[in-house]
């Protein structure tokens, strides 16, 4: 479960009070319409283990899942938001992979950006979930919906197998930058495996040392290279992980822009890195934002989204700069 920390917009509540909570939530949904206004502040007040506590107290004292009652109350991207901000974050990251490859189509997207930029510790546990949940491994699943060098990808990721440490082998980062080299830019055709095996599997501080061998090998940057030896899901899944490497918070401030940018929002993508994110690293998301594009996150959701929908995601953010 995500902990509240200096990097997350949501803070604990100081005067949380579970009981006190549960009364304000049955005043806001009794009667004719639903207080959203007060089910906002309640929801962006207070930590995802904080709810959890309001969520146990609604059932002790009403008898009924509070998920299963504002679902009744509340309708369309407001619910979506305030139902996903009930849920311990591998609950979430689960429910979402799952959607993500439910019915005809699968959101590719989705599949990449909560693997790509999970810790190992976090896959595990999605995994465990995921599988208590659905009664399917994720694994499983992701073979059943993609398939060649993505699903590769996608299976080597969701194993949780990086290393975590910190140790830096020099040596063995300029042996994987060189094999890097060969499996791309040297030859005629990719070798695709061993992009997967070095970038799916290495810690975070080699890989940075492998970055920056392989730019004094080819003269280019990594990403370059993937661009110009990949295509397609692959591409976008491997270009992911070396920008979670290199720069998580940037990652997901790019992944934010493009959800707004356009004709039209992909609230999938806006909700769910804005739920996901808003108590784990919301203020560097929010940082990077503004110095990719040169406005602010909150700018951009106030001109891009409307009703009761933007003011949770204002209450997200967190503030203007």
């Amino acid at each position: 479960m995500a902990t509240a920390g200096t990097k997350g917009t949501i803070k604990p509540c100081a005067s949380f009070n579970a009981a006190d909570c549960v009364q304000k939530l049955r005043n806001a949904m009794k009667g004719a319409g639903t207080n959203e206004d007060v089910i906002t502040d309640l929801m962006s007040n207070c930590t995802i283990s904080q709810r959890q506590e309001m969520k146990i107290a609604y059932k002790s004292t009403v008898g009924k899942e509070l998920e299963e009652d504002l679902k009744s109350e509340l309708t369309g991207k407001f619910e979506k938001v305030i139902v996903g901000l009930l849920m311990p974050l591998a609950q979430y990251d689960a429910q979402e992979l799952k959607y993500a490859m439910k019915g005809a189509g699968t959101d590719e997207g989705c599949l990449i950006e909560i693997l790509a930029s999970r810790s190992p510790e976090e896959i595990r546990l999605i995994n465990a979930t995921y599988r208590h949940k659905y009664g399917k491994s994720l694994e499983d699943d992701i073979c059943s919906d993609t398939s060649m060098m993505f699903q590769r990808v996608l299976v080597s990721l969701s194993a949780g197998g990086r290393d975590t440490g910190s140790n830096v082998d020099d040596a063995l980062a300029k042996k994987d930058a060189q094999d890097l080299y060969e499996a791309g830019e040297k030859k005629w055709g990719t070798d695709e495996v061993k992009f997967l095996s070095i970038l799916c599997t290495r810690n975070r501080k080699h890989l940075l040392k492998v970055f920056e061998e392989y730019k004094k090998i080819s003269k280019k940057d990594i990403e370059a290279s993937i661009k110009s030896e990949m295509s397609g899901n692959l591409e976008d899944a491997l270009l992911a992980v070396v920008m979670c490497i290199k720069n998580r918070p940037a990652y997901f401030a790019e992944r934010l822009y493009k959800s707004m940018k356009g004709l039209g929002t992909d609230d999938d993508t806006l909700i769910r890195v804005m739920v996901s994110r808003c108590e784990v690293d919301m203020l560097e998301i929010r940082s990077q934002f503004k110095k990719m594009y040169g406005k602010s996150l909150h700018s951009f959701i106030k001109g891009d989204t409307s009703g009761d929908y933007r003011k949770i995601l204002l209450k997200l953010c967190g503030g203007e700069d």
